[in-house]
């Protein structure tokens, strides 16, 4: 009988790229909004907290930099069309001063942005070392492909 150690040594054990979106991307994306945000637009954590979801106490770890992955958070903010898109919804969500509908819709445009351009694929790599190249490509077709997308 394997072990779990065992299993996991014989087996490539991969994130899907909900997995990366939910566990990284979103944390470094809230992270560049709160500090632009608090920053830009000089708007207090605990209303922060309010527009992104999140506990007042999450929005000051985004805005300190313990929260979220510093060299991912680099990366997007230094992306040009991530970085236009991050400009609009904050300025969005400063203008509003709540997260309305449109702002979620734009969040979201920004994560299918990062997925269809694969720049969640370099985010994968970074995370997982050993992926398997067949896996990595019938992903990156799917990812191609954009939401919603069937076998």
């Amino acid at each position: 009988m394997l072990t779990l150690n065992r299993l996991e040594a014989d087996f490539c054990i991969l994130l899907l790229p909900a997995e990366i979106e939910s566990k990284t991307l979103i944390p470094a994306l809230r992270a560049i909004l709160a500090k632009k945000l608090a920053e830009e637009h000089e708007i207090r954590e605990e209303e922060i907290s309010k527009m992104l979801g999140v506990t007042q106490a999450a929005i000051s770890n985004y805005i300190r930099g313990t929260r979220g992955d510093p060299k991912l958070i680099q990366k997007l903010a230094a992306d040009e069309q991530v970085s236009q898109m991050l400009d609009d919804l904050g300025e969005r969500l400063a203008s509003d001063m709540a997260y309305t509908p449109s702002s979620l819709a734009k969040f979201i445009s920004l994560c299918n942005y990062i997925k269809s351009s694969l720049f969640i694929c370099e985010i994968h790599h970074h995370l997982e070392s050993n992926i398997d190249e067949a896996i990595c490509k019938e992903c990156e077709n799917m990812l191609l492909k954009g939401p919603g997308s069937v076998y």
